[in-house]
């Protein structure tokens, strides 16, 4: 039997319905949307502004442990930057178990879920033991992520990374044994993971070249040829200029910048996520927009790394699509990092609305709406998790904000995106619905008070 639930604003792809309503079928699946009223009345209405759930298209959960523990210095450094960082985080990778591993996992998958995203792609490679050996379930440290999903039901695109080399031409550092496969046992660890669908409908399995400094050009390739093989629809996601000195190594080692490189060498089309994509000439704007890879901006991580601003008003107005990730998670919040991407450029520029442009009638362009928009396209197109949008045939991900919220008070549809994404601080997020299910109501998720307690456990023996 179907269900039917009225929501009092509705977002829908060219506007709202005011109500709409939504009938929901077996899987959670949307089977139908109206701005009529069914005959057969209603099972639920709820009350504010229903939005699709959004897909987090980056994030390494482990080191949302480091949040608030590397803002110092200590002696005198000639650098302060992602590479110093780095040792930090090297650290942290020495010390994690599979049970931290997990631990801290389904705390920021609940923040997600809290913020109103609800899928994401994991970029994971802390595969092994310390030292490099495997753990006798190879896919352990895969199957910790898995379990802090299902119990926090955030939507899942499991992304194993295959890991090399420590740098162009370079041996591995030691911490970094933990990430290594040969192409071989990386693509069988991808076969072992997908066959775990069949018991988790919600779980995507995708696919993750660390970076052109850690895949040498013949491994990428083989890669790619094995996972054809496998999935011809795999997601393929790859971590690519997100710093100057990674485009200088990667120009002086395989003789082009990064994406130029992927663009001549094994294409680039719509199943590839470019992971940061910051240091972009205008060649590999035009190339990579017209390629329909999604560009995988973490507009936070970026700030807090001293990255570099994306180029979002040109790859936009190239028709690149994009989406938002929270890798390191300094945040986890939707509306966070839309807006540091918007207002960062605004700074950058000197202007406001950095990437709205006219309508070519007059009417008005939101720039809250069409950054979520977007976000929300290149998030499912970037994830595969089957939602994206509250239309028939898609997942019934539904986000309700609060419009008692501080943030939302007095605002319609028309302003309700903007003032979420760009008009204040308080999280409006009330209510959260994963493929039909109900996962956090009132602000309330089942799991919450362990989740935490476990979080504090892991955080207590990781930085003892």
């Amino acid at each position: 039997m179907s269900k039917i639930i009225e929501v009092e604003h509705l977002h829908q792809p060219g506007g709202w319905l005011s109500p709409g309503y939504l009938e929901l079928g077996e899987g959670g699946v949307i089977l139908s949307v109206s701005g009529t009223r069914p005959d057969r009345g209603v099972d639920e209405r709820l009350s504010g502004f229903g939005v699709p759930g959004l897909s987090n298209l980056h994030s390494h959960a482990f080191q949302r442990a480091l949040a608030g523990r590397t803002e110092f210095i200590t002696g005198a450094l000639t650098e302060d930057n992602l590479w110093t960082w780095r040792k930090a985080m090297y650290r942290l990778v020495d010390r994690l178990t599979p049970e931290d591993y997990e631990a801290v996992a389904a705390l920021v998958y609940l923040e997600m879920l809290q913020f109103g995203m609800t899928g994401v792609c994991e970029f994971h490679y802390v595969h092994h033991r310390k030292g490099g050996a495997p753990h006798d379930n190879p896919a352990e440290m895969s199957d910790r992520l898995i379990a802090a999903a299902d119990r926090t039901g955030l939507g899942l695109t499991l992304l194993p990374v295959l890991y090399a080399h420590g740098g162009i031409g370079k041996p591995v550092e030691e911490t970094q044994r933990r990430f290594v496969h040969s192409v071989d046992d990386y693509l069988r660890l991808i076969e072992t993971l997908r066959s775990r669908r069949a018991d988790n409908p919600h779980l995507q399995v995708g696919v993750a070249l660390h970076s052109l400094r850690a895949v040498a050009p013949d491994e990428v390739k083989a890669a790619l040829a094995g996972i054809e093989a496998i999935d011809r629809e795999a997601r393929l996601h790859i971590h690519v200029s997100e710093t100057t000195h990674e485009v200088r190594e990667v120009e002086a080692g395989l003789g082009a910048r990064p994406i130029q490189w992927l663009l001549d060498n094994v294409g680039l089309d719509p199943r590839w996520c470019l992971v940061h994509a910051t240091h972009m000439d205008a060649s590999e704007i035009a190339g990579a927009a017209a390629s329909g890879a999604v560009a995988g901006i973490c507009p936070l991580t970026e700030a807090t790394m001293g990255d570099g601003f994306f180029a979002l008003p040109e790859y936009h107005d190239a028709g690149g699509a994009w989406g938002i990730g929270t890798d390191s998670h300094y945040c986890t919040s939707t509306a966070e990092e839309l807006r540091i991407l918007e207002v960062g450029k605004r700074l950058h520029l000197n202007r406001r609305n950095v990437i709205a442009r006219p309508h070519p009638e007059g009417a008005a362009v939101h720039s809250g709406r069409l950054l979520f928009d977007t976000a929300l396209e290149g998030g499912e197109q970037a994830s595969g998790q089957g939602g994206g949008a509250l239309v028939a045939g898609r997942r019934a991900d539904l986000v309700i904000l609060d419009p008692d919220s501080h943030v939302l008070l007095g605002h319609g549809p028309q302003t309700v995106l903007d003032a979420w994404i760009l008009g204040g601080t308080q999280n409006p997020v009330r209510d959260v619905m994963v493929a039909g299910q109900w996962v956090i109501r009132d602000r309330h998720h089942p799991e919450e008070r362990a989740i935490r307690d476990g979080w504090k456990q892991a955080a207590a023996r990781l930085f003892a």
